[in-house]
């Protein structure tokens, strides 16, 4: 099962065949890369990670971004070798083989999901802030949020079910079944709506900020209490990763690109770092605008206890950074700029949807690919006959997305999404290594610098963030790989086209069955 390779040659050959029409420059490709990263994780996750590391989230911006500019090089050299559609499942099978590369995208398929679902729950809570702001009406705290998970169960008593999130996300996927998709010029005004939104946030905040609220600079250290998990700077660092997670859908982007050998390094890399200077300035408005005010130094960002000390507070009329559930809106509100604060939340309300569909379409793409490889059934890639959509794996996704959202708090779909995110990067990592042992005379229109410093520092920045991670969100990852597993040797052993030594042909000739494989030159088959 390791040997069952998939040549570059032949992934290329393949992608020449069945290849999308190439667009997008190096403008667009940047700006779906701000539009992919720029989401819930500034907007809503600025408090979970105050919670949990006071002002020293500052630093668990710097650490979590530098995490991703390595994994960002390593990305940007076999983005540029291998431009077709798949992202890290398409570069692994071609490097570890099929069985990586499968865990990889079943590693996508969660983090795709569940950060779809985080993002639903983010924009629940600036739609419920703006609501409440404009109208006063306010719905039941029990169909505001989902209950609390613990290892013992859930905890109702801060939640029911997220109803606003539910709604948001059978929207979008209502959108993806019906054909309706984003132009580059829609994604381009909401994209401008977002950083317009955290420019004015900047700009408004840093000039009321008080170096006071700076002290202490980590109130939970850099590890967090003892016994604790998930805490500190470097939890919070492990949390904020989230706020990057978007930079990998360029690649995805790959096979639509005009020149990709230089356009997709440009946007992946130029993406990522006009993010990190935003996220630096809105994290330093926020802390110093009102503070950090962080709750009992230990609780965990989302816990029951954590919970009851807001809703104490708020009953006070006090409700801290840490407890907001639209950071952002909130800090202006704070400062006495409340129509800022609203056309933060407006900006929300309609920037987010959008990052939704995109993760949603960018996790149908992989079951495509996965489909396309004969892994996954491909009746689930099936075409309505009047949309020309997916409709059926993308009315899957929706059902999975809408439901974690209801009952999963923002923070905890972060951490789980963020597991699954960093195993893919880190395969990406090993693959750039592996090639340049294994095929070191290939065609690099873009090389890694200082490739066996990167690549490294990539994969131990990785296995560092994820074992920072709470204890639950770490056991999701191996417990979602038994079951991929279990589904691989059911059902994608037996039917690979690479194991079977089939490959697919063009999609205008579905009809027509695979065609055998020719051995590869030297007699070596791809088997």
């Amino acid at each position: 099962m390791f040997g069952r390779v998939k040549p570059l040659d032949a992934i290329l050959a393949t992608a020449e065949k069945k290849s999308l029409h190439r667009s997008l420059g190096p403008v667009q490709l940047t700006l779906l890369g701000i539009g992919a990263i720029i989401g819930t994780g500034i907007f809503v996750l600025t408090a979970a990670a105050a919670q949990k590391a006071g002002p020293g989230m500052m630093w668990s911006f710097v650490i979590a971004g530098t995490v991703c500019a390595v994994a960002a090089l390593c990305y940007s050299e076999l983005a540029s070798m291998v431009p077709v559609s798949g992202s890290a499942y398409t570069y692994s099978y071609a490097v570890v083989g099929e069985l990586l590369a499968w865990m990889v995208g079943w590693a996508l398929i969660l983090e795709y999901a569940v950060a779809a679902s985080a993002v639903s729950v983010g924009w629940s809570g600036y739609f419920m802030g703006l609501v409440k702001s404009w109208t006063g009406f306010e719905l039941p705290l029990m169909l505001q949020a989902g209950p609390t998970w613990t290892m013992a169960g859930p905890d109702f008593s801060t939640g029911w079910i997220n109803v606003p999130a539910i709604f948001v996300a059978l929207a979008v996927t209502w959108l993806l079944m019906i054909g309706t998709k984003e132009s580059a010029n829609v994604n381009a005004v909401l994209v401008a709506i977002k950083v317009a939104a955290l420019t004015m946030f900047i700009a408004l905040a840093l000039p009321v900020m008080d170096r006071g609220h700076f002290e202490p600079f980590a109130p939970n250290g850099w590890f967090g209490p003892a016994g604790s998990s998930g805490m500190g700077i470097v939890g919070a660092a492990a949390s904020i990763f989230f706020a990057y997670v978007g930079f990998d859908a360029v690649s995805t982007a790959a096979e639509e690109t005009k020149n990709p050998q230089r356009n997709v390094p440009i946007g992946l890399i130029g993406s990522l770092a006009i993010c990190t200077v935003f996220y630096l300035l809105v994290a330093a408005g926020a802390i110093g605008a009102i503070g950090a005010q962080p709750t009992a130094l230990g609780v965990a960002a989302g816990s029951a206890e954590f919970k009851q000390q807001c809703a104490a507070l708020l009953a006070q009329g006090n409700e801290p950074l840490v407890c907001s559930n639209e950071a952002l809106a909130h800090v202006l509100r704070a400062i006495n700029h409340t129509w800022a604060g609203d056309l933060v939340g407006l900006a929300a309300n309609l920037a987010l949807p959008s990052v939704i569909l995109m993760m949603m379409f960018g996790q149908t793409r992989i079951f495509f690919v996965m489909a396309r490889d004969g892994l996954l059934p491909e009746k689930l890639a099936s075409v309505h006959p009047r949309w020309k959509t997916p409709h059926v794996v993308t009315l899957v996704t929706g059902v999975f997305v809408a439901f974690g959202a209801a009952l999963l708090p923002v923070g905890q779909l972060a951490d789980i999404s963020n597991s699954g995110t960093l195993f893919a990067f880190l395969m990406v990592s090993v693959a750039v290594l592996i090639l340049r042992v294994r095929d070191p005379n290939r065609v690099r229109p873009f090389r890694t610098p200082l490739v066996w410093i990167v690549a490294p520092l990539s994969i131990a920045g990785c296995v560092f963030l994820y074992f920072n991670l709470p204890v639950d969100a770490m056991l999701v990852l191996p417990v979602w790989g038994g079951i991929g597993l279990v589904f691989y040797f059911l059902y994608g052993f037996r039917k690979s086209h690479v194991g079977r030594g089939l490959v697919e042909v063009h999609e205008d000739d579905a009809d027509a069955p695979p065609q055998p494989v020719p051995p590869l030159p030297g007699g070596i088959d791809i088997d």
